[in-house]
């Protein structure tokens, strides 16, 4: 099999390192990859980033398997191109990229399907949320896009939540992903993350 890998994190590296141990793997390329990746055995680095290019990239070299490890090109709708060239991928469509791609989303999703979770309130409009914010706290105040996980603060009184706020919705220090943002409860206890594997149909957890 020839693999793309689509990537340039330690996340990359560490699933360039795994798929290069199958015997059924002849060669990885990782796109843009790292200096991690350049190392391991399979694999070659190729300076791509664009979606339209990687898929030219993947159709020109006979790729058998794309795999994605950024949120973002899978919010950019990189599976949905794949697919529709006939192209296997691994990974979310842009829909279901959606449940990481915006917080309110995510919320309003599990909101929605009964899923527990914080209370919560969305502000598109800075004095809206400003005012809001008088009281009650600590506060979760989270930018709605993606943020490279810089874009959640929890705030312990009115002064550190407006200048959250300042941040986030009047320097846009994330590029337009805080100019929507989410007020949650703040929620005491230990915080756990269980990643799983879907079909849609079969889950699939991963435990340690």
């Amino acid at each position: 099999m020839k693999i793309l890998l689509v990537g340039s994190g330690g996340r990359e590296h560490a699933l360039a390192w795994k798929l290069g141990k199958s015997p059924k793997v002849e060669k990885i390329y990782v796109a843009p990859g790292n200096g991690g990746t350049a190392k391991e055995n399979k694999c070659e680095n190729i300076e791509i980033t664009k979606i339209c290019d990687l898929l030219k990239f993947a159709k020109n070299n006979n790729i058998d398997l794309t795999v994605v490890g950024p949120e973002e090109p899978l919010i950019n709708g990189i599976v949905d191109a794949f697919k529709e060239e006939g192209l296997k991928i691994f990974g979310p469509d842009k829909a279901g990229a959606m449940l990481e791609g915006s917080k309110s989303f995510s919320k309003d999703f599990m909101k929605k399907y009964g899923v527990k979770t914080a209370d919560y309130e969305v502000f598109y409009d800075y004095e809206e949320a400003k005012s809001y914010l008088e009281n009650l706290y600590p506060r979760v105040i989270k930018a709605d896009g993606l943020a490279a996980g810089k874009g959640v603060v929890i705030c312990e009184n009115k002064n550190q939540a407006i200048e959250t706020l300042d941040l986030f919705m009047i320097d846009d220090v994330f590029n337009g992903a805080g100019k929507k943002i989410v007020v949650e409860e703040f929620l005491q206890g230990v915080e756990a993350s269980i990643l799983s594997v879907t079909d849609g149909k079969v889950i699939l957890p991963f435990f340690c």
